[in-house]
Order: structure tokens, then sequence, then C-alpha cells
């Protein structure tokens, strides 16, 4: 696949999904807020669903799934909503893991100069730290979190936020993610697009990503045979 990356001149990268499997600590902190308010569990498999559109949809997803009807007390899901905060702020890296072949490729890239960004749904209260602690952070220019839910993606807001603060065209960026949503907010954007087999959401693979990657190291891959093509 020399074509994906021929003409890229930096990489965004999504993170739940497609940099670090985060769905173990999620799993932990919204059956500890489910436990609290006296709810019941979900299972990872489930959960591991709903990632992907931010904080807030997560938690009224889970509680919806728990309750069986979506609450419609909004003092109950704020108190919800901060207990999942409060507990996964403090075991965000517990279980979670970076995906195999996720640290060769970042350092692989970084080596070849190559700018790297992070551009999540997560706020950045939880996606810097997370970041760091997972290792990875140091090989990213920065990252873009939403500050305002119409920032999220499938929005491209925050895509072309990155290919500005990169001086790059939006063709000339490749953006990785795990799910439909990153795709719509790549095409958005007019960003070219890989997506992951192995995150939470395999609705991509009728999205029409521009390639379905199985590691992020196949991008140093097909970079270098890019490279030898140009």
């Amino acid at each position: 696949m020399p074509e994906l990356m021929a003409g890229i001149r930096a990489l965004g990268f999504d993170l739940d999904g497609t940099l670090i499997d985060t769905a173990p600590d999620l799993t932990d902190a919204i059956n500890t807020m489910l436990e609290v308010i006296g709810q019941r569990p979900l299972t990872e498999a489930c959960i591991r669903r709903l990632i992907g559109k931010g904080v807030e949809h997560l938690v009224l997803r889970s509680l919806t799934a728990s309750l069986g009807h979506e609450p419609s007390n909004a003092a109950y899901l704020a108190n919800a909503l901060a207990q999942f905060r409060a507990t996964y702020g403090q075991h965000f890296f517990r279980r979670s893991q970076v995906y195999p072949g996720a640290l060769i490729a970042l350092q692989s890239l970084t080596q070849a100069a190559m700018p790297l960004c992070c551009v999540t749904n997560k706020e950045s209260t939880l996606a810097l730290p997370l970041l760091e602690a997972a290792g990875i952070g140091r090989y990213l220019a920065f990252t873009l979190c939403p500050e305002q839910p119409p920032e999220r993606k499938p929005s491209p807001t925050l895509l072309l936020a990155a290919c500005a603060r990169l001086c790059v065209k939006p063709h000339e960026m490749l953006y990785v993610g795990d799910s439909v949503i990153d795709i719509r907010a790549a095409r958005a954007a007019g960003c070219r697009v890989a997506a992951v087999n192995y995150g939470y959401d395999d609705a991509h693979f009728d999205a029409k990503a521009d390639a379905v990657i199985g590691s992020l190291t196949e991008l140093v891959i097909t970079s270098t045979a890019s490279a030898r093509v140009t």
C-alpha cells in the first residue's frame, strides 16, 4: 500500500481503540459508578461498543444499558458522570495497554521526521495524562481534545485545526482511527484515512476508508515504500 502514504506529510491518530486499548479501565470505572448508584454492572464487551463519542455519551449509554431505559433525571445523570470521572481519573492506565506495534510505529515515524499528533473525543483532563502514563505522549507534537460538544468527531473541526498547527493541507494528513466516526471526520476535513481492524467499531469496513490495517507498523512499511517510489 505505498499509495496510502504518497504525498502524506503528517499523521493524526485517534486514541481509544487505535493507540491504546482503554476498554478494561473504562469498564472498571463504569461498573464502579453503576455499583455506587445501585445499578447492575455491564460486560466489557458491551462497554466496548459504547466507546468513541466522549465521556458523556459513554456514561449515558451505559446507564441506559444498565437501567433498560434512558435516564430522564438530569441531576441523576450529572452525579453518575461525576462519579465516573472521579474513578476513571485515578485508574486510567491500570489495565489498559498500548496496542502491539503502536509504540514501534510511533518511534519509527518520529525517527523518520514524520510529524505526529493525536485527535480524540476524550476530554483533555483524561487524554493527556493517559498518553503520558502510557509512555507515548512524547512522540506526539500535540493532542487535540474537544472543549465543546460541537467539536467532537465526526465534526472535522479538530482535524482541520491539527492540519493548521502542522502547517499541512488536509489532503497531506493521514488520519488513523478505529470507527466510522473517525472516517466521517476525516472525509469531512478532506484528510486521507486508514482504519485499524482491532478497535471497538467494525462498521469502518463498510465506511470506505482508504485502507484497513492490522497494525500501526504497516504505516511505517508503506511510508518507507512510498519514499522509495517518490
